[in-house]
């Protein structure tokens, strides 16, 4: 085969049409995997979480619904301040990118308030002790409640205007109130010097001899 033959191809316009045919079969094949793809991964279709902090479940299921997100409740911890129920936060939180159907992960404030034991503080501490105690279990305190006792000993905790009971629980963070004694009852010894009866014999006899 001479030069010329094997470059007579270029003459051949069918040589030109097949070659362009499969060009662009093989562009619309590259087109038609790459829109697959996108399709499978919803490429640029990603949606943003919303925020349902402070939201209680249902609604929170009903705003990420809106959205073809779906949500669970995985943990609960106690915030006294938040309304039982409501949500705490949640994984992602808002404003992250997801996929649709993406299950957002709740934390709730405990349905049911914690409660803690009372430290044994009465009618056994001062009211020094007792405060610092108590204080550092957590609980708050109102101004004392002053009764009739030795001063500044604690004789009774009360919440909620109950006096409790030894080893009682109350809800964590409760505000207890202490009876603490005014002084008033304190006894006190005073020396007192004890005078001896004076006697009164009318004087000594004046005898005289004759």
């Amino acid at each position: 085969m001479t030069i010329k033959e094997f470059f007579s191809f270029k003459k051949n316009r069918f040589f030109w049409i097949n070659l362009l045919a499969m060009i662009i079969v093989a562009g619309v094949l590259v087109f038609v995997v790459l829109k697959a793809l996108d399709s499978y991964t919803r490429h640029g279709q990603a949606i943003i979480v919303p925020d349902a902090k402070g939201k209680t479940v249902h609604e929170a299921q009903d705003l990420f619904g809106a959205e073809g997100l779906q949500c669970i409740v995985t943990d609960s911890m106690y915030v006294k301040e938040k309304p039982a129920g409501s949500i705490l936060e949640h994984v992602p939180s808002s404003g992250q990118k997801v996929k649709e159907g993406r299950v957002i992960y709740l934390t709730i404030n405990t349905l049911n308030v914690p409660t803690q034991i009372i430290p044994d503080v009465a009618d056994n501490s001062s009211l020094r002790q007792a405060e610092a105690r108590l204080l550092a279990a957590g609980f708050k305190l109102t101004k004392h409640e002053p009764t009739r006792g030795e001063r500044d000993w604690v004789y009774n905790i009360k919440y909620k205007g109950r006096v409790l009971a030894a080893g009682e629980r109350v809800p964590v963070g409760s505000t207890l109130t202490l009876v603490v004694g005014d002084g008033a009852g304190e006894s006190f010894e005073s020396d007192s010097t004890v005078e001896a009866p004076v006697i009164d014999d009318g004087g000594a006899a004046d005898e005289s001899w004759f």
